[in-house]
């Protein structure tokens, strides 16, 4: 037994399909939040600054190290040179003193050398260093940019979440007011094909857009006002109202 359905009752479901098609756009809009565009650019820098910290805490440990070799190394030499100077004063030996006096010469070349290398390290760990802090702060600042975006997006989620449930509240109502085969037949038809109710306006169906065939429309006209057809292009329940410019064809009137 064919379906059917008042012509009013039918309407309903362009409401139905509307919602539908709200819900649809709130998802897709809910998955592609301008947002989360923005979130990943945010973390692909975020990354790239966070292995560029570590690579200058690596050469700022390494310089830190050098420099602390630097220091043990003038340690010793300046160790050795008050030895020395010690042993050279205490000594009444020409040779000792001529040899002390040699060693202590090439003492001093040593701690003069390794001291221009300390002063040199000392200058490149303050680079190192001034390098580091300004990616660590450049890196915070991303941070709470992050943050704040993130904060925009939960806001836009949440308003987002606010009016789909707002949609399929009303979708439930209006749902629950139709038949139910006839709501079965329509979330078929709408999971089949992607559309569920077409409204005919001037011979063109708007779920698929086209525009029915005279044939198909002598169908349409031939129909009774209740009886449930189904869009030749679209596969969706096809309401007809006044817009559907059949009144006068077949002496039926379409509230």
């Amino acid at each position: 037994m064919a379906l059917k359905a008042s012509p009013d009752t039918q309407a309903h479901l362009l409401e139905l399909q509307a919602i539908d098609t709200k819900l649809q756009q709130l998802d897709y809009r809910a998955k592609n939040l301008p947002e989360l565009g923005t979130l990943a650019a945010l973390a692909a820098q975020s990354e790239r600054l966070r292995q560029q910290r570590a690579t200058e805490a690596g050469a700022v440990e390494d310089a830190r190290l050098e420099l602390s070799r630097v220091e043990s190394d003038v340690a010793v030499v300046e160790a050795r040179i008050v030895r020395d100077n010690g042993r050279l004063q205490a000594s009444s030996s020409v040779k000792d003193v001529a040899g002390l006096e040699h060693e202590l010469e090439g003492l001093r070349r040593r701690l003069a050398d390794l001291e221009d290398i300390e002063i040199a390290v000392m200058e490149k760990l303050e680079l190192l260093e001034n390098g580091a802090r300004i990616t660590a702060a450049e890196h915070a600042e991303l941070l709470e940019r992050i943050a704040a975006v993130e904060g925009d997006r939960k806001t836009s989620a949440v308003a987002l979440e606010s009016e789909r449930g707002h949609a399929a509240a009303n979708r439930a109502t209006i749902a629950a007011r139709l038949p139910p085969d006839l709501v079965a037949l329509y979330e078929r038809q709408r999971a089949r094909y992607g559309a569920g109710a077409s409204l005919l306006r001037g011979g063109v169906s708007s779920a698929s857009g086209v525009k029915l065939l005279e044939n198909e429309m002598a169908i349409v006209r031939a129909a009774a006002p209740d009886d449930v057809l189904i869009c030749p292009d679209s596969q969706a329940i096809l309401v007809r109202t006044s817009e559907s410019g059949l009144d006068r064809a077949a002496g039926v009137r379409f509230e």
